[in-house]
């Protein structure tokens, strides 16, 4: 893009266009995009998606397994001793206040909705540490129902792109569902989220290995040379 097609340049529909056209390039780029977060049900991913705030989706990974053998179900962490969860969750970090969500979502979940996680967004967000971003992290991935994933890497990739000026995750959620087809909302939002961690870093992304380069406003902010960026890509 030209300095002329900045966002505030470009228009509506051309920025649809473009942002289509961008999913399409990460799609062939990551075939296999999809949510990193162990999970057999509903339950175990609505506690895992929890769980992963402010930390990495491995970290996660390698706690859960613990915890559901133990608490395999709502009715099972709801009646948990806390201080055991809290060793269990202690290397996630902010255990404490983790603790307090995953057992409180899970007795609200028992006294609501007979211990099943509810497939719809306005039950979800009513539960203690849930908002829309887990919320539709759930719906997608464990129901099928299509939802963008307002992350750290939506987030910044969508600035990046030129989708949204805005930092408010209700409103990058809102403008970027407006460019694609609803039923894609999940898979962008998978293939974003690779992107982000594979390509596309916070502090000095791999322009000159990047897809979408010749489609994205931000190119060249991170490092341009195309063997030097190779190196710095992910598998």
């Amino acid at each position: 893009m030209t300095g002329a097609d900045t966002p505030e340049a470009e228009s509506s529909l051309a920025r649809t266009r473009r942002a289509r056209r961008v999913d399409r390039a990460l799609a062939v780029r990551y075939p296999d995009a999809h949510c990193e977060l162990d999970f057999t049900s509903p339950f175990e991913l609505l506690v895992a998606t929890v769980l992963s705030a402010q930390t990495t989706d491995v970290l996660v990974n390698l706690t859960t397994p613990a915890l559901f053998a133990r608490y395999p179900d709502a009715a099972a962490l709801a009646a948990a001793n806390p201080e055991e969860v809290e060793e269990i969750l202690r290397p996630t970090g902010f255990f404490r206040a983790k603790t307090k969500s995953v057992m409180g979502l899970s007795r609200e979940l028992v006294e609501r909705y007979h211990g099943e996680v509810p497939g719809r967004l306005k039950d979800l967000v009513t539960l203690p540490g849930v908002g829309r971003k887990t919320a539709n992290v759930v719906l997608g991935n464990a129901f099928g129902v299509p939802g963008i994933t307002t992350d750290t890497h939506v987030m910044r990739l969508s600035l990046r792109l030129g989708y949204t000026t805005s930092k408010d995750p209700l409103v990058v959620e809102q403008e970027l569902g407006a460019l694609l087809p609803r039923k894609d909302w999940t898979m962008a939002s998978h293939r974003l989220i690779f992107h982000g961690r594979r390509t596309c870093f916070a502090r000095k992304p791999a322009c000159g290995a990047c897809p979408v380069a010749a489609m994205c406003p931000s190119a060249g902010i991170g490092e341009i040379d195309p063997a030097k960026a190779a190196a710095m890509v992910k598998a």
